[in-house]
């Protein structure tokens, strides 16, 4: 893995910081979700940024679905509070029973 720049850094710092609490606010609020992961290609930041909330089972999934746009303006106002724009916020944020190494 190439190693990053300091400006890399300081992005994927942002990124860590927001999913963590967003993270911990969801864990709280929707029952059945698991982690939330994220995906990042730092070069082509904040475009190439996708959270995933990861969820047990299909049931808890589909019970949680009406809430995603919620959960991505959440994602897009907390990115902005750190001064980063998300142009289509519903590109950068998704709900999957698919983890991180699937």
């Amino acid at each position: 893995m190439k190693k990053l720049s300091k400006v890399q850094q300081k992005q994927q710092a942002l990124v860590l910081t927001v999913a963590d609490a967003i993270e911990e606010q969801a864990r709280a609020e929707i029952p059945g979700m698991v982690q939330c992961w994220f995906d990042v290609e730092y070069h082509l930041f904040p475009g190439s940024l996708l959270l995933c909330f990861q969820f047990e089972d299909q049931a808890t999934l589909d019970a949680a679905k009406p809430d995603l746009l919620k959960w991505q303006k959440r994602l897009s106002a907390a990115m902005l509070k750190k001064g980063v724009i998300l142009k289509d916020m519903r590109k950068h944020l998704t709900f999957t029973l698919e983890g991180p190494e699937d």
